[in-house]
């Protein structure tokens, strides 16, 4: 309720102000409100917005598909949210009406994720991070799980947004809209909650770990927790398999002939 709180005031600072939400699963993603779609704002039972009672249950339906899905996949897999696909929608509808050249919108994008991070999500994420970059949006970021995000953490700061872990979930309502109602013109001018220290370990591209230490491919830049002679990326050989290579044809040079 704290959540749906926070999105009717966004709509009521200014009413030229647009919310859209994108539900995030294990499996899958979709949008499940639009402030633009849904004029009726008018009270059910003199109690709570229709905005509210019709964004909960779409809310439902969509756990009920997710669930659903996540039946069909592996027990293996680490139990962590498709953040990569509805960061990406969320980029391809501020696109869409950025296109739309009715309005001149200062977009943002606000995550609120409690699930920890994925790592075989890391090339996707970091992608739709610069994309965001490239198209000035910033993505601010709240997360309310046990341990911190290190994929938040790297998007607000790449993105110049704010990103925050409220220390207590009863207060969220007085975080999200102290911190993150604030429309980018007066964020200037206010003392907002800036990183201590971010979190930029990257994920391996051959067993999608996170890593401290690692090795890079300078032609793609792909990383790999463990040395290879070859990029599995982009197929370069790396420079002590050249050495080797080059060694073994000079010591077939120097092999005198029988």
């Amino acid at each position: 309720m704290q959540v749906l709180a926070f999105l009717n005031a966004i709509l009521t600072l200014n009413q030229l102000n647009q919310v859209v939400v994108v539900a995030t699963g294990y499996n899958s993603c979709d949008y499940i409100f639009d402030s633009s779609t849904d004029l009726n704002r008018t009270f059910e039972n003199g109690r709570m917005p229709v905005m509210c009672s019709s964004l909960l249950q779409k809310l439902e339906e969509f756990l009920i598909k997710d669930e659903q899905l996540s039946k069909q996949d592996s027990e293996g897999r680490i139990k962590s949210s498709l953040f990569s696909g509805s960061l990406s929608m969320a980029l391809c509808y501020i696109q869409r009406v950025f296109r739309s050249g009715t309005l001149h919108p200062h977009p943002r994008i606000l995550c609120l994720q409690g699930s920890p991070d994925g790592p075989e999500q890391y090339v996707a994420i970091m992608n739709a991070i610069f994309s965001a970059q490239r198209s000035m949006v910033p993505i601010d970021s709240c997360f309310i799980g046990a341990h911190n995000s290190a994929f938040l953490q790297q998007a607000s700061y790449i993105t110049g947004g704010v990103h925050h872990k409220p220390p207590n979930l009863d207060g969220l309502f007085q975080y999200l809209e102290t911190i993150f109602a604030t429309d980018l013109h007066s964020c200037s001018f206010l003392h907002l909650p800036k990183p201590v220290g971010v979190d930029f370990r990257a994920s391996c591209f051959c067993h999608k770990n996170t890593i401290d230490m690692g090795y890079i491919c300078s032609v793609c830049l792909s990383i790999f927790c463990k040395h290879h002679k070859k990029c599995s990326t982009c197929g370069s050989v790396f420079g002590q398999a050249q050495s080797e290579a080059a060694s073994a044809s000079d010591k077939k040079r120097k092999t005198p002939e029988t």
